[in-house]
């Protein structure tokens, strides 16, 4: 799987693996235990993870949630230890990975979100966290450029 074939949906929990469009909309799978279906039509926001950046306050304004992921899963391997954490040390967490993120704009509850994101990826498709940049030429691949998608 890529990281540009899971989705989330707004208004609903956890992360989706985008199988096939259909006539109505897209056709989802869920990425848990019970690999439920689900159609999911136009008046639902479906988006792409790889359409989705954080805010910073960078030049760029963004940057691109694959990339957040990817640096959590160095440090982190999966351990992240915030179970149960409040506001406060979800904005230490953010500032460790990300010193550049816009404080003003990422909310504690968004990277409560990130966290369980990351948690769902790396149990059922952690190839999607392997840094691929490194191998190529060190940096991200300037595609990312031009989505700047935010919703966190």
């Amino acid at each position: 799987m890529e990281f540009k074939d899971i989705a989330t949906v707004s208004g609903k929990p956890g992360l989706y693996k985008v199988l096939k469009p259909s006539r109505s909309g897209v056709i989802l799978e869920s990425l848990d235990e019970k690999k439920g279906k689900l159609v999911v039509g136009a008046a639902q926001r479906v988006s792409l993870l790889s359409e989705i950046s954080i805010y910073t306050l960078t030049e760029d304004g963004a940057s691109p949630l694959k990339d957040v992921l990817q640096k959590i899963e160095k440090e982190f391997k999966g351990d992240t230890g915030l179970e149960g954490a409040d506001k406060e040390e979800y904005q230490a967490f953010m500032k460790h990975i990300l010193p550049e993120f816009d404080e003003d704009r990422v909310y504690a509850s968004d990277v409560k979100k990130l966290i369980n994101w990351y948690h769902i990826i790396r149990s059922q498709c952690p190839e999607v966290l392997e840094d691929t940049s490194d191998a190529d030429s060190g940096e991200a691949s300037p595609d990312n450029d031009s989505d700047k998608a935010q919703d966190t």
